[in-house]
Protein backbone atom coordinates (compact mmCIF):
# COMPACT_ATOMS: atom_id res chain seq x y z
CA UNK A 1 0.00 0.00 0.00
CA UNK A 2 0.97 3.62 -1.01
CA UNK A 3 -0.13 6.38 1.89
CA UNK A 4 -0.82 9.98 2.39
CA UNK A 5 0.27 11.69 5.26
CA UNK A 6 -2.63 14.91 6.60
CA UNK A 7 -1.46 16.94 9.25
CA UNK A 8 1.85 15.05 9.07
CA UNK A 9 3.70 16.95 12.02
CA UNK A 10 6.70 15.63 11.83
CA UNK A 11 5.98 11.55 11.04
CA UNK A 12 4.85 9.34 13.83
CA UNK A 13 2.46 8.08 12.11
CA UNK A 14 3.96 8.07 8.61
CA UNK A 15 6.86 5.85 10.50
CA UNK A 16 4.46 3.79 12.07
CA UNK A 17 3.09 2.76 8.76
CA UNK A 18 6.63 2.00 6.95
CA UNK A 19 7.41 -0.47 9.86
CA UNK A 20 3.96 -2.11 8.80
CA UNK A 21 4.95 -1.70 5.26
CA UNK A 22 3.36 1.03 3.87
CA UNK A 23 5.10 3.71 2.13
CA UNK A 24 3.70 7.49 1.99
CA UNK A 25 3.52 8.91 -1.37
CA UNK A 26 3.36 12.56 0.20
CA UNK A 27 2.49 14.30 2.79
CA UNK A 28 0.68 17.77 3.66
CA UNK A 29 1.86 19.45 7.22
CA UNK A 30 2.00 23.36 7.55
CA UNK A 31 4.31 23.63 10.13
CA UNK A 32 7.34 25.02 8.80
CA UNK A 33 10.21 23.14 11.02
CA UNK A 34 7.54 19.70 11.32
CA UNK A 35 7.56 19.88 7.21
CA UNK A 36 11.57 19.63 7.15
CA UNK A 37 11.92 16.84 9.86
CA UNK A 38 9.35 15.16 7.56
CA UNK A 39 11.33 15.42 4.63
CA UNK A 40 14.43 14.35 5.99
CA UNK A 41 12.97 11.10 7.43
CA UNK A 42 10.73 10.40 5.40
CA UNK A 43 11.99 11.56 1.55
CA UNK A 44 8.23 11.16 -0.03
CA UNK A 45 8.06 10.54 -3.51
CA UNK A 46 6.14 13.94 -4.07
CA UNK A 47 7.26 15.78 -1.01
CA UNK A 48 5.84 17.39 1.31
CA UNK A 49 3.04 20.13 0.89
CA UNK A 50 4.51 22.51 3.42
CA UNK A 51 1.29 25.25 2.96
CA UNK A 52 -2.14 25.30 5.02
CA UNK A 53 -4.19 22.31 3.99
CA UNK A 54 -6.92 24.40 2.94
CA UNK A 55 -4.74 25.56 -0.18
CA UNK A 56 -3.85 22.20 -1.33
CA UNK A 57 -5.05 21.02 -4.70
CA UNK A 58 -5.13 17.45 -5.99
CA UNK A 59 -1.98 16.51 -7.39
CA UNK A 60 -1.64 13.63 -9.77
CA UNK A 61 -0.03 10.50 -8.37
CA UNK A 62 0.46 7.05 -10.35
CA UNK A 63 -0.87 4.87 -7.66
CA UNK A 64 -4.62 3.26 -8.48
CA UNK A 65 -7.10 4.27 -5.52
CA UNK A 66 -7.00 0.51 -4.27
CA UNK A 67 -3.42 0.64 -3.03
CA UNK A 68 -4.38 4.22 -1.86
CA UNK A 69 -4.21 4.74 2.05
CA UNK A 70 -4.59 8.22 3.66
CA UNK A 71 -4.24 8.78 7.71
CA UNK A 72 -3.41 11.53 9.90
CA UNK A 73 -4.39 14.04 12.87
CA UNK A 74 -6.16 17.23 12.59
CA UNK A 75 -4.98 19.33 14.83
CA UNK A 76 -6.68 18.60 18.58
CA UNK A 77 -5.56 21.61 20.90
CA UNK A 78 -9.22 22.64 20.53
CA UNK A 79 -10.58 19.14 21.45
CA UNK A 80 -7.79 18.26 24.29
CA UNK A 81 -9.84 18.33 27.87
CA UNK A 82 -6.75 20.29 29.48
CA UNK A 83 -8.30 23.05 26.70
CA UNK A 84 -11.35 24.40 28.66
CA UNK A 85 -11.33 28.13 26.57
CA UNK A 86 -11.97 26.62 22.80
CA UNK A 87 -13.85 23.46 23.08
CA UNK A 88 -16.15 24.30 21.08
CA UNK A 89 -18.03 24.50 17.45
CA UNK A 90 -17.06 28.60 17.46
CA UNK A 91 -13.18 27.21 17.23
CA UNK A 92 -12.28 27.31 13.66
CA UNK A 93 -9.57 24.87 13.89
CA UNK A 94 -12.12 22.51 15.27
CA UNK A 95 -13.44 22.33 11.91
CA UNK A 96 -10.01 21.26 10.26
CA UNK A 97 -11.19 17.11 9.54
CA UNK A 98 -13.46 18.64 6.89
CA UNK A 99 -10.38 18.98 5.09
CA UNK A 100 -9.57 15.31 5.52
CA UNK A 101 -12.34 14.57 4.29
CA UNK A 102 -12.20 16.92 1.36
CA UNK A 103 -8.81 15.20 0.53
CA UNK A 104 -10.62 11.48 0.71
CA UNK A 105 -12.97 12.90 -1.84
CA UNK A 106 -10.22 14.17 -4.01
CA UNK A 107 -8.44 9.98 -3.51
CA UNK A 108 -10.91 8.07 -2.84
CA UNK A 109 -8.33 5.78 -1.12
CA UNK A 110 -9.54 2.18 -0.14
CA UNK A 111 -8.72 2.74 3.43
CA UNK A 112 -8.17 5.46 5.89
CA UNK A 113 -7.13 6.01 9.66
CA UNK A 114 -8.34 9.21 11.44
CA UNK A 115 -6.39 10.02 14.39
CA UNK A 116 -7.53 12.36 17.12
CA UNK A 117 -6.59 13.12 21.03
CA UNK A 118 -9.71 11.12 22.79
CA UNK A 119 -11.24 14.23 24.10
CA UNK A 120 -12.63 14.48 21.11
CA UNK A 121 -15.78 12.18 22.02
CA UNK A 122 -16.29 14.34 24.87
CA UNK A 123 -16.13 17.95 22.96
CA UNK A 124 -20.18 19.12 22.31
CA UNK A 125 -21.32 16.19 23.81
CA UNK A 126 -20.14 13.90 21.04
CA UNK A 127 -21.16 16.18 18.32
CA UNK A 128 -17.84 16.48 16.25
CA UNK A 129 -17.50 12.35 16.53
CA UNK A 130 -20.98 12.04 15.17
CA UNK A 131 -20.58 14.85 12.69
CA UNK A 132 -17.65 13.29 11.53
CA UNK A 133 -18.60 9.56 11.15
CA UNK A 134 -22.03 10.73 9.16
CA UNK A 135 -19.69 12.75 6.79
CA UNK A 136 -17.47 9.62 6.48
CA UNK A 137 -20.47 7.45 5.86
CA UNK A 138 -21.49 10.21 3.09
CA UNK A 139 -18.66 9.78 1.23
CA UNK A 140 -19.13 5.49 0.91
CA UNK A 141 -16.88 4.09 3.75
CA UNK A 142 -17.74 1.80 6.14
CA UNK A 143 -16.31 3.04 9.98
CA UNK A 144 -15.10 1.61 13.24
CA UNK A 145 -13.90 3.70 16.04
CA UNK A 146 -11.77 2.83 19.00
CA UNK A 147 -10.22 4.22 21.79
CA UNK A 148 -6.28 2.84 22.28
CA UNK A 149 -4.03 3.31 24.89
CA UNK A 150 -0.09 3.68 23.49
CA UNK A 151 1.59 1.45 26.73
CA UNK A 152 -1.01 -1.64 25.89
CA UNK A 153 0.62 -1.51 22.94
CA UNK A 154 4.75 -1.07 23.76
CA UNK A 155 5.22 2.12 24.37
CA UNK A 156 6.38 3.18 27.24
CA UNK A 157 3.72 6.08 27.89
CA UNK A 158 -0.01 6.09 28.92
CA UNK A 159 -1.39 7.99 25.92
CA UNK A 160 -4.82 7.20 24.75
CA UNK A 161 -5.72 7.97 21.72
CA UNK A 162 -8.79 7.96 19.16
CA UNK A 163 -8.96 6.27 15.97
CA UNK A 164 -11.64 6.20 12.98
CA UNK A 165 -10.66 3.48 10.50
CA UNK A 166 -12.58 3.49 7.37
CA UNK A 167 -13.08 0.94 4.53
CA UNK A 168 -14.44 1.92 0.65
CA UNK A 169 -15.16 -1.71 0.08
CA UNK A 170 -17.42 -2.13 2.66
CA UNK A 171 -15.23 -3.89 5.40
CA UNK A 172 -15.94 -3.70 9.24
CA UNK A 173 -12.55 -2.87 10.19
CA UNK A 174 -11.31 -4.81 13.91
CA UNK A 175 -9.27 -2.78 16.32
CA UNK A 176 -5.99 -4.91 17.16
CA UNK A 177 -5.64 -6.52 20.48
CA UNK A 178 -2.87 -6.32 23.07
CA UNK A 179 -1.05 -8.91 22.43
CA UNK A 180 1.46 -8.96 25.63
CA UNK A 181 0.92 -7.89 29.16
CA UNK A 182 4.28 -6.96 29.45
CA UNK A 183 4.58 -2.99 30.05
CA UNK A 184 7.65 -1.04 28.47
CA UNK A 185 8.65 1.51 31.61
CA UNK A 186 10.46 4.74 31.79
CA UNK A 187 13.77 2.93 32.70
CA UNK A 188 13.43 0.33 29.54
CA UNK A 189 13.05 3.36 27.27
CA UNK A 190 15.97 5.75 28.13
CA UNK A 191 18.48 3.82 30.76
CA UNK A 192 21.14 3.45 28.10
CA UNK A 193 20.84 7.44 26.88
CA UNK A 194 23.68 9.81 27.99
CA UNK A 195 23.98 11.34 31.37
CA UNK A 196 22.87 15.39 30.77
CA UNK A 197 23.11 18.76 32.57
CA UNK A 198 19.95 21.39 32.80
CA UNK A 199 20.54 23.68 28.94
CA UNK A 200 22.65 20.48 26.94
CA UNK A 201 23.22 21.78 23.69
CA UNK A 202 25.31 19.65 22.31
CA UNK A 203 23.33 17.53 19.83
CA UNK A 204 25.12 14.67 18.59
CA UNK A 205 26.43 12.12 21.51
CA UNK A 206 27.38 8.55 21.96
CA UNK A 207 25.85 6.45 23.56
CA UNK A 208 26.99 5.98 27.67
CA UNK A 209 25.43 2.31 28.37
CA UNK A 210 24.73 -0.47 27.14
CA UNK A 211 20.55 -1.18 26.81
CA UNK A 212 18.90 -2.53 29.41
CA UNK A 213 15.69 -3.95 27.36
CA UNK A 214 14.62 -5.43 24.19
CA UNK A 215 13.03 -1.95 23.53
CA UNK A 216 15.99 0.39 23.62
CA UNK A 217 17.94 -2.45 21.43
CA UNK A 218 15.28 -2.31 19.00
CA UNK A 219 15.21 2.06 18.71
CA UNK A 220 19.12 2.10 18.64
CA UNK A 221 19.53 -0.76 15.98
CA UNK A 222 23.39 -0.94 15.03
CA UNK A 223 23.62 3.09 15.74
CA UNK A 224 26.87 3.91 18.11
CA UNK A 225 25.43 7.40 19.00
CA UNK A 226 22.20 9.57 17.74
CA UNK A 227 21.08 13.04 18.02
CA UNK A 228 18.90 15.55 19.43
CA UNK A 229 20.32 15.31 22.97
CA UNK A 230 18.89 18.94 23.85
CA UNK A 231 17.33 20.02 26.90
CA UNK A 232 15.46 23.15 28.06
CA UNK A 233 17.86 25.64 30.40
CA UNK A 234 15.84 26.43 33.25
CA UNK A 235 16.90 29.16 35.65
CA UNK A 236 17.56 28.27 39.12
CA UNK A 237 14.68 28.62 40.99
CA UNK A 238 13.06 26.20 38.71
CA UNK A 239 15.88 23.85 39.60
CA UNK A 240 15.81 23.79 43.34
CA UNK A 241 12.09 23.36 42.94
CA UNK A 242 13.15 19.85 41.02
CA UNK A 243 15.33 18.65 43.98
CA UNK A 244 12.14 18.52 46.11
CA UNK A 245 10.22 16.16 44.09
CA UNK A 246 9.98 12.67 44.38
CA UNK A 247 9.44 9.89 41.27
CA UNK A 248 5.69 9.81 40.44
CA UNK A 249 5.66 13.68 42.35
CA UNK A 250 4.48 17.10 41.28
CA UNK A 251 4.15 20.15 42.16
CA UNK A 252 2.45 19.21 45.35
CA UNK A 253 5.75 18.04 46.79
CA UNK A 254 7.65 21.81 46.03
CA UNK A 255 7.88 23.94 49.42
CA UNK A 256 5.29 27.18 49.42
CA UNK A 257 8.59 28.87 49.80
CA UNK A 258 9.44 28.31 46.44
CA UNK A 259 5.95 28.93 44.48
CA UNK A 260 5.52 32.61 45.82
CA UNK A 261 5.94 33.48 41.97
CA UNK A 262 2.35 31.74 41.38
CA UNK A 263 -0.74 33.80 42.09
CA UNK A 264 -2.08 30.83 43.48
CA UNK A 265 -0.05 27.58 42.95
CA UNK A 266 -3.00 25.74 44.72
CA UNK A 267 -4.41 25.60 41.15
CA UNK A 268 -1.48 24.04 39.44
CA UNK A 269 -2.65 21.00 37.07
CA UNK A 270 -1.19 17.68 38.61
CA UNK A 271 0.83 17.65 35.22
CA UNK A 272 3.10 20.29 36.57
CA UNK A 273 6.59 19.69 37.83
CA UNK A 274 5.87 16.00 37.41
CA UNK A 275 8.79 13.80 38.32
CA UNK A 276 8.76 10.21 35.97
CA UNK A 277 9.00 7.43 37.84
CA UNK A 278 12.11 4.21 36.40
CA UNK A 279 9.39 1.29 37.19
CA UNK A 280 6.60 2.54 34.91
CA UNK A 281 5.56 3.92 31.89
CA UNK A 282 5.39 7.89 30.85
CA UNK A 283 2.73 9.94 31.95
CA UNK A 284 1.32 11.72 28.67
CA UNK A 285 4.23 13.84 27.10
CA UNK A 286 2.01 16.43 24.99
CA UNK A 287 3.77 20.09 26.07
CA UNK A 288 6.30 18.50 28.35
CA UNK A 289 8.13 21.67 28.17
CA UNK A 290 5.73 23.70 28.93
CA UNK A 291 4.69 21.28 31.95
CA UNK A 292 8.08 20.91 33.26
CA UNK A 293 8.53 17.13 33.26
CA UNK A 294 11.45 15.70 35.13
CA UNK A 295 13.70 13.07 34.78
CA UNK A 296 13.58 10.56 36.92
CA UNK A 297 16.84 10.66 38.75
CA UNK A 298 18.21 13.95 37.65
CA UNK A 299 16.91 17.56 38.33
CA UNK A 300 16.86 18.56 34.57
CA UNK A 301 13.65 18.49 31.83
CA UNK A 302 13.67 15.70 29.57
CA UNK A 303 16.09 15.58 26.37
CA UNK A 304 14.26 15.92 22.70
CA UNK A 305 15.60 12.21 22.40
CA UNK A 306 14.55 10.95 25.99
CA UNK A 307 11.00 12.58 24.93
CA UNK A 308 11.08 10.74 21.28
CA UNK A 309 12.34 7.38 22.98
CA UNK A 310 9.09 7.67 25.31
CA UNK A 311 7.07 7.98 22.10
CA UNK A 312 8.81 5.07 20.36
CA UNK A 313 10.62 6.95 17.66
CA UNK A 314 13.85 5.01 16.34
CA UNK A 315 17.02 6.51 17.40
CA UNK A 316 17.99 7.07 13.50
CA UNK A 317 14.86 9.71 13.12
CA UNK A 318 16.38 13.26 13.21
CA UNK A 319 14.27 16.12 14.24
CA UNK A 320 14.92 19.34 13.01
CA UNK A 321 14.67 23.36 14.54
CA UNK A 322 15.64 24.96 17.22
CA UNK A 323 14.66 23.05 20.56
CA UNK A 324 11.44 24.59 21.16
CA UNK A 325 10.53 23.20 17.94
CA UNK A 326 11.60 19.68 18.48
CA UNK A 327 9.63 19.75 21.52
CA UNK A 328 6.66 20.41 20.20
CA UNK A 329 7.15 17.73 17.07
CA UNK A 330 7.65 15.25 19.64
CA UNK A 331 4.63 15.64 21.81
CA UNK A 332 2.48 15.93 19.31
CA UNK A 333 3.17 13.07 17.21
CA UNK A 334 1.59 9.79 17.38
CA UNK A 335 3.20 7.25 18.76
CA UNK A 336 4.81 5.07 15.95
CA UNK A 337 4.57 1.58 17.48
CA UNK A 338 1.11 2.28 18.11
CA UNK A 339 -0.23 3.42 14.79
CA UNK A 340 1.99 0.74 13.31
CA UNK A 341 -0.39 -1.98 15.24
CA UNK A 342 -3.35 -0.24 13.12
CA UNK A 343 -1.64 -0.48 9.53
CA UNK A 344 -0.66 -4.03 10.28
CA UNK A 345 -3.86 -5.37 10.55
CA UNK A 346 -5.22 -3.59 7.78
CA UNK A 347 -2.43 -5.01 5.67
CA UNK A 348 -2.80 -8.66 7.11
CA UNK A 349 -5.97 -8.55 7.61
CA UNK A 350 -7.68 -7.28 4.31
Amino acid sequence: MIGIDLFSGAGGMSCGAKLAGVDTAFAIESDQYAAETYACNHQPKYGVFNQDIRKFKKIDIKEKNESLIVYGGPPCQGFSTSNQKNRDKNNINNWLFKEFIRVLKLYKPSWFVFENVRGIIETEKGFFVEHIMEEFSKIGYTCSQDILNAELFGVPQKRARFFIVGSLDGITFSFPKPRSNKIITVEDAIHDLPLLKNGASKNILEYKKTPNSAYAKKLRGKLKGCSNHLVTRNNSIVIKRYKHIPQGGNWEDIPNSLMKNYKDHSRCHTGIYKRLTLNLPSVVLGNYRKNMLIHPTQNRGLSVREAARLQSFPDSFVFKGSIGFQQQQVGNAVPPLLSKKIFEKILKDY
